[in-house]
Parts: structure tokens; sequence; C-alpha cells
């Protein structure tokens, strides 16, 4: 059995312990959350046959397989670069954190220290394989539209673009770099981020973001292009009930990246 730390008890973490009660080659022994926030979280997993430990921190003495960050991007300085110091491997949702200077470089070298690994999982993406290939043989571009339900954009720059609760057609909210998208939106940036680390680096990956009312769907779409050839995908993901920011598919993507820790065969 593996066993896993989770931190963070959102819509994305909920949505992995529910699916995994239903493994038992999979347990999340802990959850860990922000402090002040525990006994919120014990009542939130009391409906889950075996709740895990609620902490706020990973104990000293702690050695999971695995260290699984669903919490945002705070959650990598705080406990992921830590954990991969003690030798502990982490697995990482909240890509678009790593747009931050430094941040990258940082984590590789706490998983050096710790002789361990980081794995980046692809969330509501798809296609990462083909593109890191294809970057081994030459990228020239890649570019990346993200259209989302209008509301998925509250809280944002987004509500400075436009009038998000007026707007009667699809608009777009954002163009440019990866690298500003991720800054300017950091709870909807983790495919531009993914896309940018798989391929041609934050400030040379094209993003478009559109907010569109009439829509009920996280819809990715990319464009890759070089000496390999080149190829399109389209993806049209709901969104998960409790976050609209959020694909649904981004929680089938940890339990498939835990599985294939796991089981015996991988894919």
């Amino acid at each position: 059995m593996l066993h896993i730390t989770m931190i963070g008890c959102g819509a994305i973490g909920l949505g992995v312990l529910e699916l995994l009660e239903q493994d038992r080659q999979l347990r999340v022994d802990r959850v860990i959350v922000s402090p002040g926030s525990e006994a919120a979280a014990r009542q939130r997993l009391a409906r889950l046959q075996h709740p895990p430990q609620v902490l706020s921190a990973l104990p000293a003495e702690a050695r999971p397989d695995l260290l699984l960050e669903c919490a945002g991007h705070q959650a990598l300085e705080e406990h992921v670069l830590p954990a991969l110091e003690r030798g502990i491997a982490c697995l990482i949702v909240s890509v678009g954190a790593l747009s931050q200077p430094g941040l990258v470089e940082r984590l590789e070298a706490a998983a050096k220290c710790g002789r361990t690994r980081i794995e980046l999982l692809p969330g509501a993406i798809g296609g990462i394989d083909a593109l890191s290939a294809a970057k081994v043989g030459g990228l020239d571009s890649v570019d990346y539209t993200g259209r989302k339900p209008a509301r998925a954009w509250k809280n944002t720059p987004g509500e400075q673009a436009c009038d998000l609760e007026r707007i009667s057609q699809a608009t777009v909210i954002f163009q440019g770099s990866a690298r500003e998208a991720a800054r300017l939106y950091p709870r909807n940036a983790n495919v531009a981020a993914t896309l940018s680390l798989a391929g041609i680096g934050l400030d040379r990956t094209r993003v478009t973001l559109i907010a569109d009312p009439h829509s009920d769907e996280n819809v990715h779409q990319f464009q890759a292009r070089g000496a390999f050839g080149g190829f399109e995908l389209s993806l049209r993901g709901k969104p998960l009930a409790a976050n609209p920011k959020t694909s649904a598919l981004t929680v089938y993507s940890v339990i498939r990246a835990l599985g294939n820790h796991a089981h015996g065969l991988s894919i």
C-alpha cells in the first residue's frame, strides 16, 4: 500500500479523497491544512469511510511515500520545499506557482539535496507527453486559449477587463505571455504554466483567456508548431461543482498519477 500525505482540503483535495476510498492500494493518512482550519477540515472529511488525520504541518518523524500538493501556491514554500529536503517525493497540482522567478530552481535544488524527485501533474490539460517530446525535436511556437464561464473569472483582473455579470458574448480578458497570465491569474493559470514548462517556456508561450457567459465548460485549446511538425488539442472539461475555476479532470489527473505510483502497470 502507498501511504500519502495530502496538502489541502478544498474542492480538489476532497474530490481526490472520495475517489481514493475505492482503491485499496492507496491511502491518504494525513491531510495538512492551514493553522486554525483543522476543525473545519475534520468536519468536511467526517463523511468519508476512513477520514485521514488532520494536521497543520507534517510531523518531523513522518516519512510518507508521497506528498501530494492540492492547496495552492503558498503550500510549495511552506510544505513542499522542506519535504523535498527531507527526501520525500512530491506531486504538485499548483503548477502555476512555478512562474514565480527562481521557484523552479529552488524546488530542483531541494529535490537534489533530498535525493528525491518532483512530479508536475498535467491537471486539466492533455497532450503534455506529445508536447514534451516535440520539444526534443524543436518547438517554434505554442499558443494556448483558455475559455471559462464568466463566473469563473470573478475575483480576478477579468473584472476590470469587462462586466462579468452583464457581458452577452464571449469576451477576451487577457492576451500575453504565460508568465504574465500566471502572475495576473494565479488560480486560473495552471494549464498555461504546465504547457510552458513542457514546451518553450513562460515568456514565449502565448496565452489568450476568454470569459464566456454562455458556456458551462472549461475549454482548453493549444497549438504547437516546430521541426517535428504540428498538432492541435481541444479539451472541453466540466468544472468542479464546488469550484468553477477548476476542471473536474484535474481531480482525475491526480488519481491517475497516484495509481501509476501504486499499481504494477502505468500509462
